[in-house]
């Protein structure tokens, strides 16, 4: 209900500064704040702001050359472009709506066109120093949380033109967070493939291509999967990689001046529809679009004046035409696939044969399964999926009236067990976190086919309740959480749910939308204070403080915590560890390794991983021993 005594006057109207908006609004700016166990978490937004603006000066062909040092907290970046000119470094990084990238003929085409991502930076950073070194001067500026604080005279220098910001994100704003050391080594690569030719120093190591896309997928896929040779095509202002992989899914990398768009946009969706249209007049066959795409790896660069963007993060790109006197962006990268995939396919029938024989799988596939798929669809509606099995969220990818914060922030989790499961449900915030129960142990799915997911009754729910049938499109959740209790059965399902998305959906983990979720093992409370301790190191500093034998709970399932507890595990304070496949990673070997048949070799490891768990603790500790040992492969 209203107030009707709450006065609106003249003074209820208010006008906030520039940085007092941004930190009141920074979604607006950076998108989700996050932990950092998200790879589009504002952490790494803040990282790419001050680099996309190097990265727009290398495009200028201004400076070959950026070293990066970022240690836990700290981040540095230099470039050896123009620099800053000196009377206008405060200006730069502190006025709204002010840079160099409104005259086109400096940035034609670059990605920060709105003079705001480098003040958002400034804003929400602790400490932020900007220094400019132009001509044989430098100008070096410090705030602190968008407040100068130093403004030092402009003195001699014998450094190389260029610009260096160093920054520490504000731990008040990105509580508990984290740098995660693959989100920025991929973040970092993306931009090297994406200009060839520039070093990337990154603390001691060298990021550099020759290749662009091509090493781009070279790295991002399993030599042994891939089907044929990798398909590299570059013309004026877009560039495309290509290659069938035996993976399911569709896997796709779209930039746009070199920035990344993980939510793809308008060129992405023309480079799929380009793909289809060029194999089905280069075979003079209407195949069915899903088996020419059907594990598909493929990637996208295009630059364009003017970019326009869904939103300040850049993730998804607008646009309609390549410029304001160009085409359609439809047409322009239609036509250049058109015209180039036809011929090289024409050059290389071996590509093209191998290529034709992945489409034919595909196609058969879809037909061995198309009666089952069919059958498991009516039993998906029949088993009344979102009143029994899934409790749903109110925010979804496709309402379209919901905010992008929200929809940024969705998340279900995935439960074995109706004690675990009722937890959650009763303590979860309905308006973005979803539980999904599972009934008993899920099907050790390894090396079968996708047949499996349709005839496993659990599978065939889960898939619908991800809105994943026909790809992560339509991915319904932005993170999948994977709940299950710390124990041995617990870490068993936990890997089964894993080898479900592993074999039939691996885009959905490389994009990075799953997690475990990383409940406490112990509650150590006085009559004061009460402490969650996620490790045994932390249990002891927990006793250590509170003193005086506190009372001590080895919590041994997720049931076991009470849903009053349980929301301030999955609140504001939540713990994700994200599942993450690093380059030197092939999936067929790491499901046969842990799902395969048991080898000496798993032996050994298991062996030479083996944690016995004892007492847990001693009885000083004031904690009743476990009644069984458990046992827990690393």
């Amino acid at each position: 209900m209203a107030e009707k005594n709450v006065q609106y006057t003249e003074d209820s109207i208010k006008s906030l500064d520039w940085k007092e908006h941004i930190r009141l609004r920074p979604g607006m700016y950076i998108g989700k704040l996050g932990d950092g166990s998200a790879q589009d978490d504002g952490i790494y937004v803040l990282v790419k702001e001050i680099l996309d603006n190097s990265i727009d000066e290398h495009m200028m062909g201004h400076g070959r050359t950026i070293d990066i040092k970022i240690s836990e907290h700290r981040v540095e970046v230099r470039d050896y472009g123009r620099g800053i000119p000196l009377g206008k470094v405060i200006d730069c990084v502190s006025k709204i709506n002010t840079g160099g990238k409104y005259d086109s003929g400096a940035f034609q085409k670059s990605v920060g066109l709105n003079g705001v991502g480098t003040k958002a930076v400034n804003a929400l950073s602790e400490y932020f120093k900007v220094q400019s070194y132009r001509d044989g001067q430098t100008k070096v500026a410090v705030f602190n949380k968008g407040e100068l604080v130093e403004d030092k005279e402009v003195v001699k220098t014998s450094e190389r033109n260029g610009t260096k910001i160093v920054f520490s994100p504000d731990p008040t704003v990105f509580k508990n967070y984290h740098f995660i050391p693959e989100y920025l080594e991929n973040q970092i690569w993306n931009y090297a493939f994406l200009n060839a030719g520039l070093n990337i120093n990154y603390n001691g190591k060298k990021y550099f291509s020759d290749r662009g896309l091509h090493d781009l997928l070279d790295r991002k896929i399993d030599e042994d999967s891939s089907r044929y040779p990798i398909i590299h095509l570059k013309g004026n202002d877009i560039e495309m990689a290509l290659t069938h992989s035996n993976q399911y899914g569709e896997e796709y990398y779209s930039f746009v001046n070199g920035q990344f768009t993980t939510q793809g946009g308008t060129h992405l969706s023309a480079f799929r529809e380009a793909l289809v249209r060029a194999i089905r007049e280069f075979f003079k066959k209407d195949y069915d679009a899903s088996d020419i795409r059907q594990s598909i790896v493929g990637a996208i660069a295009v630059r364009v004046q003017e970019p326009v963007f869904e939103s300040q993060t850049k993730t998804k790109l607008g646009s309609q035409s390549v410029g304001p006197d160009g085409p359609t962006l439809r047409t322009f990268v239609n036509d250049f696939i058109k015209v180039e995939l036809d011929n090289y396919l024409h050059k290389n029938p071996d590509t093209a044969n191998a290529l034709l024989k992945r489409i034919l799988q595909s196609e058969r596939e879809r037909k061995e399964i198309s009666g089952i798929k069919k059958l498991a669809n009516e039993r998906a509606k029949k088993a009344n999926l979102h009143n029994k099995k899934l409790r749903d969220c109110r925010v979804h990818y496709d309402d379209k009236k919901a905010n992008e914060e929200a929809k940024n922030e969705t998340m279900l989790f995935i439960t074995e067990g109706d004690s675990a499961s009722g937890s959650i449900t009763k303590s979860r915030d309905v308006q973005t976190q979803a539980v999904f129960s599972l009934r008993g142990k899920p099907l050790n799915c390894y090396g079968m086919t996708k047949k499996v997911v349709y005839e496993n009754e659990e599978f065939n729910l889960l898939q619908h309740a991800l809105n994943i049938e026909d790809g992560i499109e339509g991915l319904r959740y932005r993170k999948i959480v994977i709940a299950t209790d710390a124990d041995v059965d617990g870490m068993h399902i936990r890997l089964l749910i894993m080898t479900y998305f592993l074999q039939f959906f691996p885009d959905l983990v490389k994009n990075g939308h799953l997690y475990i979720l990383d409940t406490p093992l112990f509650r150590v409370r006085n009559k004061k204070e009460t402490i969650y301790c996620y490790s045994d190191e932390e249990r002891r500093n927990a006793i250590a403080k509170l003193g005086n034998k506190p009372e001590i709970t080895r919590f041994k399932g997720l049931g076991e915590i009470s849903p009053e507890e349980f929301g301030g595990f999955i609140g504001e304070d939540i713990r994700l560890e994200p599942i993450i496949l690093r380059k030197e990673t092939k999936i067929a070997d790491l499901l046969s390794f842990f799902m395969g048949k048991n080898t000496p070799k798993r032996q050994t490891f298991i062996i030479d991983n083996l944690k016995v768990e004892k007492d847990v603790v001693d009885e000083k500790d004031n904690l009743k021993p476990a009644d069984e040992k458990e046992i827990e492969a690393a």
